[in-house]
């Protein structure tokens, strides 16, 4: 079943998995993905507030949660993801099929991605024909520009919350991810970095 959101997103809906597409294509833009934990027991984001003052947070001590897989081409200011209830091969696959019907045609997608287990090629990797993966090197998450986009998502829009079902953590995570893909600037603002670029 396809629910249209706005003229760039989509939302389809598969059995507990929620995936998010903005219909803006990829192009041959580096590109990065990776993926995020959300869920009750949740990560508490530094606030401002007066020197010597606490300010309460609330945090759930319950363990149920969702990830987000998520890709963005900073120099179009673009995005795809999905919603799942974890992390494997089977998600990754998902994803990679996701992200292989954003890339325009006749386009090729250079994915940065980590060294996670789910994101090693291998015979249940299904890797798009449209799409190469590039690994990044071991304990180097600084140069993977979606580590930034989930520390900005978690410090404005999902943390110091409680959720009392898997559904509202679904929607959480899918109102977080088009606050991010509605607006290109804040894309490649976070995603660019001028010590890290592929040039030509």
């Amino acid at each position: 079943m396809q629910t249209a959101l706005d003229p760039r997103i989509t939302l389809l809906s598969l059995t507990r998995a929620r995936r998010i597409a903005c219909k803006k294509p990829l192009t041959d833009e580096l590109s990065c993905k990776d993926e995020a934990r959300v869920g009750q027991k949740g990560s508490i984001e530094y606030v401002w507030a007066p020197i010597g003052s606490r300010p309460p947070m609330v945090r759930d001590n319950r363990h149920d949660s969702v990830h987000i897989f998520g890709a963005i081409c900073p120099a179009r200011g673009v995005g795809a993801a999905i919603i799942m209830p974890g992390v494997n091969t089977e998600a990754m696959n998902e994803h990679l099929a996701e992200i292989s019907t954003q890339v325009a045609a006749g386009a090729h997608c250079l994915l940065v991605c980590d060294g996670a287990g789910w994101h090693q090629k291998g015979e249940w990797l299904i890797i798009p024909d449209n799409i190469t993966l590039l690994q990044l090197p071991t304990y180097a998450p600084e140069l993977n520009p979606m580590e930034n986009v989930w520390d900005y998502l978690r410090g404005n829009k999902l943390s110091s919350l409680i959720w009392d079902s898997y559904d509202a953590m679904l929607e959480a995570c899918k109102q977080a991810w088009l606050f991010l893909v509605n607006d290109p600037a804040r894309i490649a603002s976070i995603g660019t970095r001028t010590w890290a670029c592929v040039k030509g």
